[in-house]
């Protein structure tokens, strides 16, 4: 019986194919905005697991070719009205935003302490009963609220844009009814 010999293969890591930085990360050509990293167009360099696992198969980016660079060259005036009219768009949605009041009901006792309290996600819930589609991260709290009462709640809609919403903590209808009762 004749022996088999199977050939070796000599696997290339995704990150050896990538072109190399000067300072020996990958360079990559942002296609999407990158908070702390970059606008479209711009030509980054990132660590290896970064670009692997985060910027390339998220759609944030592409690999940094001569060719790509040239496209975005060609096209930057373009790129940045598209930017222009994102950013825009971002102002108003934060102007509405700050026109905007919510209202959350909560568990309350009759101190106006709160049973739980109230966080980034019951206020995002909040939003997407208006009509806007705000992450939970977007939203930032100083700290969760405990108590009842009118609370000013910063939005980060990104590129340094933020929006003030006003948001009520009330408590829930079944306790005002309850206490109501209570009191008769």
């Amino acid at each position: 019986m004749p022996k088999i010999r199977h050939k070796k293969r000599r696997r290339l890591s995704l990150s050896k194919r990538l072109p190399r930085g000067p300072r020996g990360g990958i360079e990559l050509l942002l296609i999407q905005s990158v908070e702390h990293l970059g606008k479209p167009g711009d030509v980054v360099e990132v660590r290896p697991g970064y670009a692997n696992n985060y910027l390339l198969p998220q759609g944030l980016a592409t690999i940094a070719t001569e060719h790509h660079k040239r496209m975005v060259e060609k096209h930057r005036a373009k790129l940045e009205e598209i930017e222009r009219q994102r950013l825009a768009g971002l102002r108003a949605e934060a102007e509405s935003l700050g026109r905007l009041s919510v209202t959350i009901e909560a568990n309350a006792n009759d101190e106006g302490h709160l049973y739980g309290s109230v966080g980034p996600t019951d206020i995002a819930s909040a939003l997407k009963q208006h009509g806007f589609h705000i992450a939970p991260e977007q939203v930032r709290l100083e700290g969760p609220l405990k108590e009842l009462g009118l609370y000013t709640v910063k939005v980060h809609m990104g590129h340094d844009i933020q929006a003030d919403l006003k948001v009520w903590v009330v408590p829930t209808v079944a306790a005002e009814e309850s206490t109501s009762e209570k009191s008769e």
